[in-house]
């Protein structure tokens, strides 16, 4: 008898669920990747990912805007909706937008939102202490909250710029107490983003729920990181924190130049990509007579 081992296709695997991730605690390290559409969402979710983060980095990625502070609810909404229908086992989970969480009220209106409209699992968003109300809120209603401190793009103006946090024991203490305050408010896991190795494992090491982690070492529960930083996208900066996979923004223009040439010369399309008639319509057609416009 054969044991050979099948493995399960991402599509036809139990559906990946937050208590599952929380329960990942200290275990298996936890893998994340954003996505934005559906072929990203797919691409992701038959990589075996276990979550899959709708990021309102896609301001910038995908729309072209400086920062995160310019994407809508809406246009949010819309990505998340379409990267849906391409996710099947991951946890998917819905970024909230800058000032869409502002107060409670509009914390759980919005949340409701990725939930009903855009099929989200679950939302994110950015900050600790000074958001434990819309927390508590939003787990209340019944929807999983992913949590998010260190460097938050969202407070990118306060910040002024994209810069590494919690570098000083002061700044070490507060991270420590957002992180404790998110996850006694209901969050099931918390992004530490950009900030000392060593305050990541402490705040690790003090929370009971996972930490995920995007330039904060390999000492977190999980790691995440930008879908088109990975596969190297976009000839830019590039952060610290980031491995590039591949080189596939250079790839892509590569093969539409070779279209390029390839149609200007004739090559393109070819006999393998022309749809013929059988010879004797074809003999019909040619003699068909057409009217010319004088």
């Amino acid at each position: 008898m054969s044991t050979t081992k099948v493995s399960t296709p991402a599509s036809q695997a139990k559906p990946v669920t937050a208590p599952d991730i929380q329960a990942r605690k200290n275990g298996e390290k936890i893998t994340c990747m954003t996505a934005y559409d559906y072929a990203t969402g797919t691409i992701v979710d038959q990589s075996g990912m276990d979550l899959v983060l709708v990021g309102d980095s896609l301001a910038m990625v995908v729309l072209g805007h400086e920062d995160t502070l310019s994407v809508t609810m809406d246009e949010m909404i819309h990505h998340v909706r379409a990267t849906s229908r391409g996710v099947k086992r991951a946890l998917l989970v819905a970024d909230m937008p800058f000032m869409s969480y502002a107060t409670v009220d509009d914390a759980l209106r919005n949340a409701g939102r990725f939930i009903s409209e855009g099929r989200a699992k679950a939302v994110k968003l950015e900050g600790g202490v000074s958001v434990v109300p819309q927390i508590e809120a939003i787990v209340a209603a019944g929807v999983p909250v992913m949590a998010h401190v260190g460097l938050t793009p969202q407070h990118v103006a306060r910040f002024g710029g994209f810069k590494a946090q919690g570098k000083s024991v002061e700044a070490a203490k507060a991270l420590l107490e957002d992180a404790q305050a998110v996850e006694a408010a209901g969050a099931f896991c918390v992004v530490l983003e950009a900030i000392p190795v060593e305050v990541a494992q402490l705040i690790t090491d003090a929370l009971t729920i996972p930490t995920i982690g995007i330039g904060a070492g390999n000492v977190t529960d999980g790691q995440i990181l930008v879908y088109h930083d990975l596969l190297g996208m976009f000839d830019r900066f590039t952060p610290k924190f980031v491995r590039q996979y591949g080189q596939q923004g250079r790839e892509a223009v590569h093969y539409m130049e070779q279209y390029c040439k390839d149609v200007r010369a004739t090559r393109f399309p070819g006999d393998k990509n022309t749809i013929y008639m059988t010879d004797d319509v074809a003999a019909q057609v040619r003699k068909i007579k057409v009217k010319k416009r004088k």
